[in-house]
């Protein structure tokens, strides 16, 4: 059947934009090695892993609704303070969040990498500044209150379970005791 060349690069043009969409929606807010950087003031200290397995397996399990995806994670610990980069699946994509923890209390939150069409606002200090100052209650829930976002529900949960998931694990690392 025949097609005129104009509707031929109109027909193209339109499944390009289509296919390239959700590619055009990946915001990087801070890259890992400046978050690290910030953290640490210009000076990181050697990274460590810890392995998710056993109770530290079921307990991130109980805190994030599902097992974490990777079986080891990268952390960076001095001084009392930690850093972690942790992703959770937003709506439909992982979101890239790094926390920073001074003995038991957040002192930073903030979104790494963005990847999904709508809800992008979780990204901004007026939101992850919530987040300062939060610790672990004693079930392992944060004992502060974070204020949603209209039309981002399920960022706002994801960010929440890291930020949990990342108090958790700096006590069970040893971090909180300046290790």
């Amino acid at each position: 059947r025949y097609m005129s060349p104009g509707l031929k690069k109109s027909l193209l043009a339109f499944c390009l934009v289509w296919i390239t969409t959700p590619l055009l929606a990946v915001s990087v807010y801070e890259t890992q090695a400046d978050f690290l950087d910030r953290a640490f003031a210009g000076a990181p200290p050697n990274q460590e892993i810890t392995w998710l397995s056993g109770d530290r397996k079921s307990t991130v399990r109980q805190l994030l609704g599902h097992d974490y995806p990777a079986l080891r994670l990268r952390y960076w610990c001095k001084a009392g303070s930690s850093a972690w980069v942790l992703e959770e699946i937003g709506k439909e994509l992982p979101i890239t969040v790094g926390v920073v923890i001074d003995r038991d209390y957040i002192r930073s939150l903030r979104v790494l990498t963005y990847r999904e069409n709508r809800g992008g606002e979780v990204a901004t200090p007026a939101f992850t500044d919530q987040f300062n100052g939060a610790a672990l209650g004693a079930d392992n829930s944060l004992n502060t209150n974070i204020d949603g976002i209209s039309g981002a529900t399920l960022s706002v949960q994801a960010l929440t379970r890291l930020a949990n998931m990342a108090l958790f694990l700096h006590e069970d690392t040893g971090c909180d005791n300046g290790a």
